[in-house]
């Protein structure tokens, strides 16, 4: 049984979340506050977050920044703020996934699914390096002229497929089935979105990629 943190101020929202979610066979927490809900991780790590941006006490952004601190499982945004920026600022900070309100349940169960899968083992050598950053992963981190640089679970999930493949056309569809499920295969603007927090974290100019590259319309490659 999969243990999921529900974080939202609306009370109508968490019970619908928590009826639906026990139904289907998880174990529910909930926290109405950003303080309430890294109490929560504090006490005992859930198995993936939902988090709503618009808490009373905290921005979710910062809340994400505090549970990265603390924990590595998935957390999804579950928000009524669309804008592009908001949606970079909580997948930099750490968010693996990003639902807008209103939104529809099997959809969101969905998206749960997939985040809680486990990654397949990386087919490569357990240390590498993408430009000045020494990958080690193994250990699960990454080195860069000026210390550590964090990824989110999913930033290394696709980061794992691409290092198992140097050199070789990953396709889009690829990268979105195995770390979202077949039912992503479509959302080629998850990639876009990633892509631009990864370059920002592990390329020199990441306006002007020189290891993450995009061959447009078709998928991504790790150049060494």
């Amino acid at each position: 049984m999969s243990h999921i943190l529900v974080v939202d101020d609306e009370p109508a929202l968490r019970r619908t979340l928590r009826i639906s979610l026990q139904a289907r066979h998880y174990s529910v927490l909930t926290a109405a506050t950003g303080q309430q809900a890294l109490d929560s991780v504090g006490r005992s790590s859930p198995d993936a977050v939902l988090l709503d941006l618009g808490l009373p006490d905290f921005d979710g952004v910062d809340v994400i920044h505090g549970m990265r601190s603390m924990l590595a499982v998935p957390i999804i945004v579950l928000t009524g703020r669309a804008q592009i920026e908001d949606k970079l600022r909580a997948f930099d900070a750490g968010a693996d996934d990003y639902v807008t309100k209103p939104f529809v349940m099997d959809e969101l169960l969905a998206r749960l699914r997939a985040v809680l899968r486990r990654p397949a083992e990386p087919e490569t050598s357990p240390s590498t390096r993408i430009g000045p950053n020494a990958v080690d992963l193994e250990a699960g981190t990454i080195t860069g002229p000026d210390g550590p640089i964090r990824l989110t679970p999913t930033e290394w999930k696709i980061l794992g497929l691409l290092l198992a493949n140097p050199g070789r056309l990953v396709p889009g569809q690829q990268i979105l089935s195995e770390v979202w499920g077949p039912d992503a295969a479509n959302q080629s603007n998850y990639l876009r979105v990633f892509f631009s927090s990864m370059r920002r974290k592990l390329e020199p100019d990441p306006a002007r990629p020189r290891h993450l590259i995009t061959e447009p319309g078709i998928g991504y490659r790790f150049q060494p």
